[in-house]
């Protein structure tokens, strides 16, 4: 009987162990008041159709995506997605992860429109996804309804810029970038091409990244010889099968689906591709060439501009046409090696024209790509931070295209051979490059 008593004992007083232990355990857990929950596992893991391509059209809607990045500067929101949405299509839609093979909820989406429209019906739009928890994810994708089991059929996104770390400068692999929106056109204007990215190469540019919708045979050529250097990142665009893309910026005057085939999300794209890897990004067309007067290179102007506006991260540039109707009379740079390439020489043209009073003139812009988060062409939307117009005697825009004030003569433009400071390692950087992309041959004839 004792026995008993004393095992029946021993039964409750584990039992009350058991329970006690429970009970403290339960209440000293943290308890987490998120609204999104855990992702589940999938049938089948995922991504099962990843894209690769540049340009992805979205299920079930007549919108675009472009690219998505990792993106936290955003309160509630952790992952932004670039496309071109059509306006008058825009509805409701659905975030969902890839989380390291698992399919997680959905979650609910902001869609923000970029201001400028200039008339097309499709805009530059940024998606907004807040991650669910306990998430590793690796890919996204958009739903039009919010239910996860349809999520294996559509078409996934790569999340870019994953990886952050606290000594973020100490990884950045570039102090310089150079965005460059779309080529198109059948566009070859080569010893242009050559010289600039020449240009910026001297000027301590580490990367050239240039959006090409179709360029002529010639360009194509020695575009692959800077590709395969690791200059220049070519980002296919082929935007026109697509959508009709406007060659112009105004709907009204020019017509087409998007403005300028797609300049504001390729420009939108480039800033958050070189988020992770660039001090700084130029953002500029490709027949412009953004020039310090005071310095030898970028950085060392962004060096000292820094310096004195610490608080900065918009540069404006200021632009100047080089009209290229007018010629140096002496011929000095009129090289016979470059007779017979496609394309205008650069070095040949010396007078510019002095900007307008009470006129509007657009600038180009240097960024810190971390301090922003929408631009436009001329100007950034959304950005930290303050913005400074570089004074025209220390950087300003070199650009060679048909004049602005077409009636002015030569002896009423300004003289500025700046380009020729750097003809020694100018001239013959471009003729070996043209001789890589066998446009020039053994004499060096073009």
């Amino acid at each position: 009987m004792d026995k008993i008593k004393d095992l029946r004992w021993r039964l409750f007083l584990l039992f009350s162990i058991t329970f006690v232990s429970i009970f403290i355990l339960t209440v000293s857990s943290p308890r987490r008041n998120r609204s999104i929950p855990n992702p589940r596992r999938a049938k089948s893991t995922c991504p099962l159709h990843v894209s690769d391509q540049t340009i992805t059209p979205l299920k079930d809607t007549k919108h675009l995506l472009v690219s998505a990045f990792m993106d936290q500067r955003v309160q509630g929101f952790d992952i932004r997605i670039i496309g071109l949405f059509r306006i008058d299509s825009i509805q409701p839609l659905h975030c969902c992860f890839c989380c390291a093979g698992f399919l997680s909820i959905t979650t609910p989406v902001n869609i923000l429109q970029h201001p400028e429209i200039f008339g097309f019906p499709f805009v530059t739009t940024d998606v907004m996804c807040p991650i669910p928890e306990n998430c590793n994810t690796t890919h996204v994708t958009l739903l039009t309804q919010p239910e996860s089991g349809i999520a294996l059929k559509q078409i996934w996104l790569p999340i870019r810029n994953r990886k952050r770390s606290e000594n973020e400068e100490e990884k950045l692999q570039f102090n310089f970038t150079v965005c460059i929106s779309s080529l198109f056109g059948d566009y070859n204007n080569v010893l242009q091409v050559a010289q600039t990215l020449e240009m910026y190469r001297l000027l301590g540019v580490g990367r050239v990244v240039i959006y090409n919708t179709s360029c002529g045979p010639e360009l194509e050529r020695l575009l692959q010889i800077y590709s395969q250097d690791g200059f220049l990142e070519i980002v296919p665009w082929p935007i026109h099968q697509h959508l009709n893309p406007s060659k112009g910026w105004l709907f009204s005057e020019h017509g087409g689906d998007v403005h300028y085939f797609g300049q504001l999300a390729t420009l939108n794209e480039c800033i958050y591709r070189s988020m992770e890897r660039s001090r700084y990004v130029l953002l500029n067309d490709i027949d412009e060439i953004a020039m310090p007067y005071q310095h030898d290179n970028l950085m060392s102007l962004m060096n000292m501009l820094q310096e004195q506006h610490p608080n900065t991260g918009v540069f404006l540039i200021k632009n100047y046409i080089f009209p290229k109707k007018h010629f140096e009379p002496s011929g000095r740079f009129h090289l016979p090696q470059w007779n017979g390439l496609p394309g205008i020489n650069i070095m040949e043209h010396i007078y510019s024209e002095d900007p307008r009073k009470n006129v509007y003139h657009p600038h180009k812009m240097i960024v810190q790509p971390r301090l922003v988060e929408q631009t436009s062409v001329h100007e950034v939307i959304k950005h930290m931070g303050e913005s400074f117009k570089v004074p025209q005697e220390i950087c300003r825009l070199i650009h060679v295209r048909t004049a602005l004030q077409g009636a002015l003569t030569v002896e009423q433009l300004n003289v500025d051979k700046r380009l020729w400071d750097f003809h020694e390692k100018l001239v013959p950087n471009v003729d070996k490059a043209l001789k890589r992309a066998g446009l020039l041959n053994s004499e060096g004839q073009g």
